[in-house]
């Protein structure tokens, strides 16, 4: 009997657990877009309060509470700083252009943003310039591989976009990552923005979901983009009640899913011909040895029962989560090193 497939291509492909799924089958629901869906007000009461914030409201996707995040708090026709590695520069197809009319000013150089490459990109005031009126910043940093932004760096990051004009939203689809690995409460992390996204299915194994949090006066903004990009849901409490499962069940279960990072990456290094990036968090990124092409990789991988994310032409990256066990973890980590040797 072969042994099934491990997916470690990102913490998006969990399954709903039998809890979860009696949860969503017993939800209360109303019509949200006429007047409200008790499930979805209970999860949205209780994101507002983890991350201490006014108020908060649900979306379909992080992409899409980013977006509406960014019609709230930036100005058209002005400049946002952005890492150029972040999810909203490659994987929100332009959004923050084609939507909100902003210009993307990139932060370049070191794997996340840090005070040094946001300052190197600050124009000085011209009439030619546009003005920046958003900072976003991601943390957990996906593109770097789970990188965290501790809090005394990310306020000083805050600080910095203030004092240039911005608003800050904090891109915290991964935010409960970086809690757990530094145990900094969320509600310390979202306080240093404006807005902040939170995802429910990645590491929380919802199906569905995420979240916006912030002022009163920035959600109702953030609520009429949603409206307007099409994101105003009836029964919504069918999903939402997916998320709050899992806001209540797995979010203090996540330091798991970071200690097997540690010993995946620690497996893998054995074999010197890759540079396996050092976990903080449930991300291990590994650099392929020269010549070898990450899609040729993944595929060789995947036949031998890993799945993994092809990242670029010669990184991969693979995503501990829920529904991988330890002995699991293990296997894929030693089925890498052996393709690596």
């Amino acid at each position: 009997m072969t042994n099934p497939m491990i997916d470690l291509r990102s913490d998006t492909v969990t399954k709903p657990s039998p809890a979860m799924r009696r949860a969503i089958a017993d939800a209360e629901v109303g019509d949200d877009v006429l007047d409200g869906d008790p499930t979805t007000r209970k999860l949205e009461e209780r994101t507002a309060e983890i991350l201490g914030q006014e108020r908060a409201i649900f979306f379909p996707s992080g992409s899409m509470a980013n977006q509406a995040a960014i019609w709230a708090l930036g100005e058209r026709g002005t400049e946002m700083y952005v890492h150029e590695d972040s999810h909203i520069v490659n994987l929100e197809m332009g959004g923050a252009s084609a939507l909100a009319g902003m210009q993307l000013r990139m932060i370049r150089g070191a794997p996340r943003i840090t005070r040094e490459t946001l300052s190197a990109v600050i124009r000085s005031p011209g009439r030619d310039f546009p003005r920046a009126t958003l900072l976003c910043i991601e943390n957990t940093h996906n593109g770097s591989g789970g990188m965290v932004t501790p809090l005394p760096e990310l306020s000083a990051l805050a600080a910095v976009g203030r004092s240039m004009g911005c608003k800050i939203l904090l891109d915290g689809a991964r935010l409960w990552n970086a809690s757990a690995a530094t145990g900094t409460s969320p509600a310390d992390f979202a306080a240093t923005a404006d807005a902040t996204m939170v995802s429910f299915s990645k590491g929380l194994g919802a199906p569905v979901g995420a979240a916006l949090a912030g002022s009163a006066d920035v959600i109702k903004a953030a609520g009429e983009a949603r409206k307007r990009y099409g994101g105003g849901m009836r029964q919504s409490g069918i999903i939402a009640a997916g998320a709050l499962y899992g806001l209540e069940n797995n979010l203090a279960r996540l330091g798991e899913d970071h200690a097997n990072a540690r010993r995946f990456a620690e497996i893998v290094a054995e074999e010197k011909n890759a540079t396996v990036v050092p976990p903080e968090s449930n991300i291990v990124m590994i650099d392929l040895p020269p010549g070898t092409d990450s899609m040729t990789f993944g595929k060789e991988a995947m036949a031998r029962g890993v799945r993994v994310s092809v990242w670029t032409a010669s990184r991969v990256r693979t995503v501990m989560h829920l529904d991988v066990t330890l002995a699991e973890i293990e296997r894929a980590a030693m089925t890498l090193r052996d393709m690596l040797s």
